[in-house]
């Protein structure tokens, strides 16, 4: 899944930016999850308009972290 991929289906999920969704409602694969969220957390450009918070749900190994939810925000569009 490329970015703008990602962004797209967050959008649906979440109903608008700057709101958290939890990982899990992306339907990928666990491992496949978190690879994506920890290409987007390495890249400074991407990283900056992406927020990971671990609540309560099913964690995910995003960069060595517990992460459970993502965060967009709407600045995000500048790179896509």
């Amino acid at each position: 899944m490329r970015l703008r991929e990602a962004v797209e289906k967050y959008l649906q999920l979440a109903g608008g930016y700057g709101k958290p969704l939890a990982i899990s409602q992306f339907g990928l694969p666990k491992a496949d999850a978190e690879k994506l969220f920890s290409a987007f957390d390495e890249d400074y450009h991407i990283s900056r308009y992406f927020h990971f918070s671990n609540e309560a749900g099913e964690a995910y190994n995003v960069n060595g972290f517990p992460q459970t939810h993502v965060l967009v925000d709407a600045e995000i569009q500048s790179t896509l």
